[in-house]
This record gives structure tokens, C-alpha cells and sequence, in this order.
């Protein structure tokens, strides 16, 4: 990995950071599409426990996860709400990077053969240029070597007539 490729991934891991620690906190209290259409028909208390109508959000039930750590946006432990949301979209950021980063190592691309630069023949384990290069000398010295059998076939056949 190049300087600038490990910079370009560095800037965008700590501006993903930074919006998931800070800018989350900023987020909407309020249902969103999904939520608010789940809601229609229903009334709710000041709580936000329905009370009365038909509304498909009756059905709801808790996740299997609702238990977890890092359920419903925030860390359980951490009785401060900006802290609990900062650190949850933190270490969400984190988690994701990190699987991500695992994969793309394992599927990444190796040098076949585990040859080095110095041990392999012309043209392989080198860059582009040099690669061609190689291409064209090898393809020059056959040329050569074509063009003197072609005379000496033409010679050959002068001889005989």
C-alpha cells in the first residue's frame, strides 16, 4: 500500500469517526418513514405506549438482540445518552473497518509462487516496462533467428536448381 492510499483510507476512517461519535448525536428523535407509517391508526400515550386503534406497530416484539451491548443505538452500562451513542456509532465504525479490512487482506492479491524480483526469469515479477522490454528482445533474437533459417532455406533451394 502506497503513502497516499494509506492516508486516503486513514482521512476516511477518522471522518468516519468523527460523524459517528458527534454527528450522531444530532439525529432525529422522531419516527422515520418506516416508523410513522408503521404508526398511522394508532394513538400513543406521552410515553409512546399506543393506547387505542389499529395500526400495524400492535405486532411489534423485541429483537432477539435487544439484550445485547450495543442494542438500541447506545452502550448498556453508560447512563449518559451522548456519551452511550458517541461510543456506540465509535466502536460500530470500528468493528465494521475491521472486518472489512480482514477481508479485503484475505482476499488480496499475493505474488504467485512466492518468487523474488532477482530469482525470476525476464519478464516475470517485473513492472510493465520492463516486462515489454523483455517481450521485445526475446521477439527480436526470434526474428533474427527466423529471418537467417528463411535465407538459408532460399540458398538451399538455389543450390539444387
Amino acid at each position: 500500500m502506497t503513502k497516499r492510499t494509506g492516508a486516503f483510507i486513514l482521512g476516511g476512517l477518522l471522518v468516519a469517526l468523527l460523524l459517528a461519535g458527534v454527528v450522531s448525536n444530532f439525529a432525529s428523535a422522531h419516527p422515520d418513514g418506516l416508523d410513522s407509517s408503521l404508526r398511522q391508526g394508532c394513538t400513543f400515550d406521552a410515553d409512546d405506549n399506543i393506547i387505542g386503534g389499529s395500526c400495524p406497530a400492535q405486532q411489534s416484539r423485541d429483537h432477539e438482540l435487544a439484550d445485547s451491548p450495543l442494542a438500541d443505538y447506545g452502550v448498556r452500562g453508560i447512563d449518559n445518552s451522548y456519551l452511550s451513542t458517541g461510543l456506540s456509532g465509535v466502536l460500530g465504525v470500528l468493528l465494521t473497518f475491521a472486518i472489512g479490512g480482514g477481508l479485503f487482506w484475505l482476499v488480496r492479491r499475493r505474488p504467485s509462487g512466492g518468487a523474488t524480483e532477482q530469482g525470476t526469469p525476464a519478464g516475470q515479477g517485473a513492472g510493465p516496462a520492463q516486462a515489454a522490454q523483455a517481450a521485445g528482445a526475446g521477439a527480436g533474437a526470434g526474428a533474427g533467428a527466423g529471418a537467417g533459417a528463411a535465407s538459408a532455406d532460399a540458398a538451399s533451394a538455389d543450390a539444387r536448381n
